[in-house]
């Protein structure tokens, strides 16, 4: 019986990526499932090595993937890599630009031999003046605006997470299924090309539209000007912080019915969301005083009765213990490189109730490539043969 939660079960996937964008890409299909080999230096890929802010990629990215470590500068090792191209449906890459032509392992070369092959390049620019450049997830906030929507007025921050880097993978995703989709009906392969650029031009539109419509430039995001008359982080009696957000006329009704608001309820100077935002050097205070006076978890529980949306200030270690992500089966149990086991995120997806799974741990160099290659068809005597040649790690 298929799985619903593997709907991409049977397509094969060969990555040529480091870091976040590209792997993030590969690890949506993989998780959709897919079966992705990742091509790796014959060290490994040095993300793995990774210390600091980056000491997680590896971790987060490529878990249900195969490995292969491989020799790309060497001919018999660039051949067993355009073999494993000809026989795959999609390949990835996040190179510098050029770099994979330069290896003979560029779109047109690969199109040769798999006409059907879906290519996808990660860049950091799509076509333009700025093709040539090299980016990263900051380099792109930065030019983009969203640094500077994200930080303090004259001082752009980037987010808090590699937000381009993923959403430039996901792009990437589907980039990849439309085009295996138009290959259902032509035969023909595309080639792919998604950006962190572009993506961030993207996720910034809303604020160029915003300026458009009101004909004022928006500040950041840390200054701005609510929209809501509630929208603020509020403090426990506890001294804990919480986030309310109070967005309708009817959210509000019922807000001010589970915490006693009547006089509030009943002025007409609060009918209205935008009459309640003229109110709100009055109103936040009012209610951060009432707020005092509740626990977090009454404060919690009653503004959840509401329907309220409200939100804990968390830490991200601190989703681990989320009775919901629990519960929901949100969290795969990963084996880090050292022998430990921590709990990561899931696809945030379900098919037919059903979410996606931990099928294969992530990989040591080399693990699951002979399993994967044979598979493809290849030859298990000339893998043997490069593996004593020093030319590949696979197991």
């Amino acid at each position: 019986m298929t799985d619903p939660a593997r709907p991409l079960a049977g397509i094969k996937v060969v990555e040529f990526t480091h870091m976040v964008m590209g792997p993030a890409a590969g690890v949506i299909l993989a998780d959709l499932g897919a079966e992705v080999i990742k091509i790796e230096p014959l060290k490994g890929d040095n993300t793995r090595r990774l210390k600091g802010s980056g000491g997680g990629y590896f971790s987060m990215y490529n878990r249900n993937k195969a490995s292969l470590c491989l020799d790309l500068k060497s001919e018999r090792g660039l051949a067993l890599a355009q073999d494993i191209i000809a026989a795959s449906d999609v390949m990835i890459e996040n190179f510098r630009p050029g770099a994979m032509d330069k290896l003979g392992l560029g779109y047109e070369a690969m199109r040769e031999r798999n006409r059907g092959l879906i290519y996808c390049s990660l860049k950091g620019f799509l076509s333009g003046p700025y093709a040539h450049r090299t980016a990263l997830d900051e380099v792109t906030q930065m030019m983009g605006g969203l640094a500077y929507m994200t930080g303090l007025p004259d001082r752009p921050m980037r987010a808090g997470s590699s937000v381009i880097d993923i959403t430039g993978g996901m792009f990437g995703v589907i980039g990849i299924l439309s085009a295996l989709e138009a290959r259902h009906h032509s035969g023909e392969g595309r080639h792919v090309t998604s950006s962190l650029f572009e993506t961030t031009a993207f996720m910034v539109g809303q604020h160029i539209a915003q300026q458009g419509v009101l004909g004022e430039e928006p500040p950041p995001m840390s200054v701005r000007r609510s929209a809501w008359s509630v929208y603020d982080i509020f403090t426990s009696a506890e001294g804990e912080r919480v986030f309310v957000g109070v967005v309708s006329d009817s959210l509000w009704q019922r807000f001010c019915e589970e915490f006693s608001l009547d006089d509030l309820a009943a002025d007409q100077a609060y009918a209205t969301n935008n009459e309640r935002v003229k109110q709100r050097e009055v109103l936040i205070p009012r209610l951060q005083a009432l707020f005092d006076e509740l626990p977090k978890t009454e404060l919690m529980a009653r503004l959840d009765r509401a329907g309220v949306p409200f939100a804990p200030i968390n830490k991200p270690i601190d989703l681990i213990d989320d009775p919901h992500l629990l519960e929901g089966e949100g969290l795969l149990d990963v084996t880090l490189s050292d022998g430990s086991r921590i709990k990561l995120p899931a696809l945030p997806l379900e098919f037919d109730e059903q979410k996606t799974t931990l099928r294969k741990d992530l990989p040591q160099p080399g693990a699951g490539a002979k399993e994967h290659l044979k598979a493809l068809g290849l030859d298990e005597e000339s893998l043997d043969k490069l593996q004593e040649d020093g030319l590949l790690v696979a197991n």
